[in-house]
């Protein structure tokens, strides 16, 4: 691998990552700023905020790092490739 494929190759990892932990980001803090609004709805008789932030969150987080791991496998594959 060439240092400009290096380069490539770390460039598209630090992107994959900032747009990965946006979601998580954005994944927590949406299910803190509507909880109020959600916690009128109930399943169960549990508020759908208890859900979303207990459940929705976790498969949300499991989510992510399940396509971090596909895509840096396709990323490494593609630039070993290239070498």
């Amino acid at each position: 691998m060439t240092i400009l494929d290096n380069r490539t190759h770390w460039r598209a990892t630090r992107r994959l990552t900032a747009a990965l932990l946006l979601a998580w980001l954005m994944t927590g803090f949406f299910a803190v700023f509507f909880a109020r609004e959600l916690a009128g709805l109930t399943i169960f008789g549990w508020p759908l905020s208890f859900y979303l932030a207990a459940q929705g969150a976790s498969l949300v987080y499991l989510a992510l790092i399940g396509l971090y791991a596909r895509r840096m496998r396709r990323l490494d594959r593609e630039y070993r490739e290239n070498a």
